[in-house]
């Protein structure tokens, strides 16, 4: 279907305004532009029960965590949530409205991970500080007031990757448990050539210029990328991971690929459930202010979430 009418009135709000593409700017200016844009179109922060910052142990020096709570009494379950921005850009700002929504409606602790960036940093070392925040979750559930048994993981764009990779690594690892995942329009392949990504080449949406950005970013190496903890897609066997929820988007050149894990998932025998949006762009799931499938899509991944952390 064509570019749904609110998507398209914010590509044209783009083109009066002559919007350059974030690829074409600093990393400075990129970083500044994309939480400025995510801000604008994230709608109203909803409130919650309480907001704390704090600073684990990690294997790069400290690791923040963000922690969000409901109005809620009892040993919550968590949701461990990863933001997007290419693992390039962002921080847990970025995914901040998300995180408040889901934790009202889910009715969980969400704790978002201040992992490091790209290229200062590059793969793994998102990788191991996701794994550790886990870990330091599970490890202390009783100080959080959540419990060990209740851990989902999610993330968006980049964020959905990591949370992918982290299944991956939990389940070599031996923990910890991780009821679920949602993978929001994942990268889940460095290499992909898909329908999606050669079609998608507009300069005012997130396009294959932007993916190949983002990429040339987190990858040191491109022979990095065949590491499945970097492209989930390529891991040997799927088997055993976390019941998921995949969301992908009909104008985004991470469609394809998104699906064919979700494919790959359920070949494994692990219980998958794909919502395409037709009409919408990358990143639409953090527009929940200004795109009404936005909010839809956060309302759907809080329903499996609510689901399956009961």
């Amino acid at each position: 279907m064509p570019l749904h009418p609110q998507a398209e009135a914010m590509r044209a709000q783009r083109a009066a305004a002559g919007t350059p593409p974030l690829y074409t700017r600093t990393l400075a200016e990129a970083r500044a532009a994309d939480l400025a844009d995510i801000r604008a179109a994230a709608g109203n922060p909803e409130p919650v029960g309480s907001v704390e910052e704090l600073t684990v142990p990690g294997p790069g020096g400290p690791l923040p965590l963000r922690v969000y709570r409901p109005e809620r009494d009892g040993r919550l379950p968590v949701l461990l949530y990863l933001f997007g921005g290419g693992w390039t850009l962002g921080s847990p700002d970025t995914g901040d409205a998300i995180c408040r929504r889901l934790t009202n409606a889910v009715g969980c602790v969400t704790v978002s991970v201040g992992y490091r960036l790209a290229p200062e940093h590059p793969f793994p070392a998102a990788v191991h500080d996701v794994i550790a925040g886990a870990e330091w979750i599970a490890a202390n559930a009783a100080e959080l007031g959540v419990d060990p048994e209740r851990i989902a993981v999610g993330g968006d764009s980049a964020g959905g990757n990591l949370a992918a990779a982290l299944t991956l690594a939990a389940r070599e690892r031996g923990g910890p448990a991780l009821r679920h995942q949602l993978l929001v329009y994942p990268n889940t392949d460095h290499a992909a050539d898909t329908p999606s990504v050669r079609e998608h080449d507009d300069p005012l949406l997130f396009n294959r210029r932007s993916v190949a950005w983002y990429w040339g970013h987190y990858l040191a190496d491109p022979a990095d990328g065949a590491d499945p903890l970097a492209s989930p897609l390529r891991a040997p066997s799927l088997a055993g991971l976390p019941p998921a929820t995949v969301i992908t988007a009909e104008y985004d050149p991470l469609r394809d690929e998104g699906e064919a894990y979700a494919r790959a998932l359920r070949a494994a025998g692990v219980p998958v459930e794909l919502r395409r949006y037709d009409g919408m762009p990358h990143g639409f799931f953090a527009m929940a202010g200004v795109l009404d499938d936005g909010r839809d899509a956060q309302r759907h991944a809080a329903d499996r979430l609510r689901e399956a952390l009961r």
